[in-house]
């Protein structure tokens, strides 16, 4: 019986540490997924390099425990 609590608890906790909440940044359209192990960023920033122009960066970024492991937003 304590053996089958100690695997339900881990298992909720395993979920809470997986499940992500999304997070919409004002930027222009990006949307954060976040959860406490890792986050993804789906990018559509807004920038003007110039005056007058309109563009978007698109891309994607990937963390894991903090540290970025794929970026490929397109400058």
């Amino acid at each position: 019986m304590k053996k089958k609590v100690l695997i339900i608890i881990a298992a909720v906790l395993v979920l809470l540490l997986l499940i992500p909440f999304p997070i919409q940044m004002k930027d222009g359209g990006s949307v954060k997924y976040k959860a406490v192990l890792y986050s993804v960023t789906d990018v559509h920033r807004f920038v003007s390099p110039k005056e007058g122009t309109v563009e978007f960066e698109d891309g994607l970024i990937i963390e894991i425990l903090g540290m970025e492991v794929f970026n490929n937003i397109n400058e």
